[in-house]
């Protein structure tokens, strides 16, 4: 019995960890399912400076919850005495609790990048976005693409000039 529990423990916490790791991004290489086939605004840009910072994750409670009833269940599976096997679900519970709420925290955290603009208008403007594939230096002319409220960064296409017929 107690081996079936440290297996279903065992097995329920990579589940948890698969959940987590396919949770929400900010990166601008993932477009949400809502913002396919929508109009968005475009507006140029270029760009004064970028630095590394950490966007940090999310505590929604799943984590939390899931380690606790993970920790419960296999703090309950060894004991004969009820007493003591109670005591020990709870600690495991609570122990459970405190190690998946700082998996779905660490689960979720994304490196990401602070990008300083210059707009054409002159304003000047810091947008933070997760890193993507695209690479931004001091100089690089960019679109900001904002699409139901969300705007993400982007190397402004290169546009040549038509042929003369």
């Amino acid at each position: 019995m107690k081996h079936t529990l440290t297996i279903c423990a065992k097995t329920a916490a990579a589940l948890s960890l698969c959940v987590l790791a396919a949770c929400s991004t900010t990166s601008p290489d993932v477009i949400k399912p809502g913002d396919a086939q929508r109009l968005s605004q475009i507006d140029d840009a270029v760009v004064l400076s970028t630095r590394v910072v950490v966007v940090d994750g999310n505590q929604s409670g799943i984590g939390g919850a899931t380690g606790a009833v993970l920790g419960g269940v296999a703090g309950m599976g060894g004991s004969s005495n009820n007493r003591s096997s109670a005591m020990i679900g709870v600690v495991g519970a609570v122990v459970g609790a405190v190690a998946g709420n700082a998996v779905e925290r660490m689960g979720t955290r994304e490196d990401a990048l602070e990008i300083l603009l210059q707009m054409a208008n002159g304003q000047r403007r810091a947008i933070v976005q997760a890193k993507g594939s695209e690479n931004f230096k001091p100089g690089d002319a960019v679109i900001l693409v904002t699409t139901a409220g969300k705007t993400r960064v982007m190397l402004a296409p290169k546009v040549t000039a038509p042929a003369a017929p």
